[in-house]
C-alpha cells in the first residue's frame, strides 16, 4: 500500500511539473518571450478536439502575439530617437529662453550701472565746482580781511582815495569785515569816519546797501 501511495504521489507531482510547464511556455510564447510554435502548435491542435476544452483553443497556432519584424525594431527606434529629439528640443528651447532672460538681465543691469556713472559723475564734477566755490570763498574772504586791515593801518585819507576807486560791493565787504576785526578786538570800527570822508552821494549808497546786507564775509 505504501508503495502504491508513494508512485500514485510521484505520478501526480509529473502531472502538474507536465501543466506547470506547457502553461509557462504558452505563456511566454504569449508574451513573445520564446518562440513555442513548434511544440504549442500541435498540443493546441490536439486540444481543439478535447470536448469543453476544444472551444476555448483559438483557431490557427497557438502563438497568440505577431512576431516583431525586423522593420518592428527600426521603426522603435525610430520613435525613441524621435522622442529623445523632442526631449532636446525641448529642452534647447528652455536654454534659448534662458539665455535670454540672462542677457535681459544683463543688459539692465549694464543700463544701471551707466546711469550710476553718469550720476557719479554728475557728482563729482558737483564736487569739484563746489570746492571750486569754497576755495575761491576763502581766497576772497582772506583778500578782504587783508584790504580791511592794510587799509584800517594808513592814514585814512589814503584809504578813501583806495576804496573809492573800488565797485561798491567790494567796499561793502571790507567795510563789514573792518567792522567784524574791530568788534572782535574790542575797538571802535573806523568805517563811520571813512564814510564821513567820502563823497556824500557814494557814502550814503553804501550805507543803503549795507543796511540791506547786514553780514561780514567769514
Amino acid at each position: 500500500m505504501t508503495n502504491g501511495r508513494i508512485v500514485g504521489r510521484i505520478i501526480v507531482l509529473l502531472f502538474l511539473i507536465l501543466i506547470i510547464t506547457g502553461g509557462g511556455i504558452l505563456w511566454f510564447d504569449f508574451l513573445n518571450v520564446v518562440d513555442a510554435r513548434h511544440i504549442t502548435g500541435p498540443v493546441a491542435n490536439a486540444l481543439r478536439g478535447v470536448p469543453l476544452i476544444g472551444r476555448f483553443m483559438p483557431e490557427g497556432d497557438a502563438r497568440t502575439q505577431p512576431l516583431l519584424r525586423d522593420d518592428d525594431f527600426i521603426n522603435l527606434d525610430a520613435e525613441r530617437f524621435a522622442v529623445r529629439m523632442e526631449a532636446l528640443e525641448l529642452r534647447n528651447m528652455e536654454l534659448d529662453r534662458q539665455e535670454m532672460d540672462i542677457l535681459s538681465r544683463w543688459n539692465q543691469i549694464e543700463r544701471i550701472a551707466q546711469e550710476l556713472d553718469e550720476r557719479q559723475n554728475a557728482l563729482d564734477e558737483r564736487e569739484i565746482s563746489i570746492n571750486a566755490l569754497a576755495s575761491d570763498a576763502e581766497i576772497r574772504a582772506r583778500t578782504v580781511e587783508r584790504n580791511a586791515i592794510n587799509l584800517t593801518n594808513m592814514p585814512p585819507v589814503n584809504a578813501v582815495g583806495i576804496l573809492a576807486a573800488m565797485d561798491d560791493q567790494d567796499i561793502i565787504d571790507v567795510f563789514l569785515k573792518t567792522d567784524e576785526l574791530a568788534e572782535a578786538g574790542g575797538t571802535m570800527s573806523i568805517v563811520p569816519f571813512w564814510l564821513s570822508l567820502m563823497e556824500p552821494q557814494r557814502a550814503a549808497d553804501l550805507s543803503r546797501k549795507m543796511v540791506a546786507r547786514p553780514f561780514a564775509l567769514n
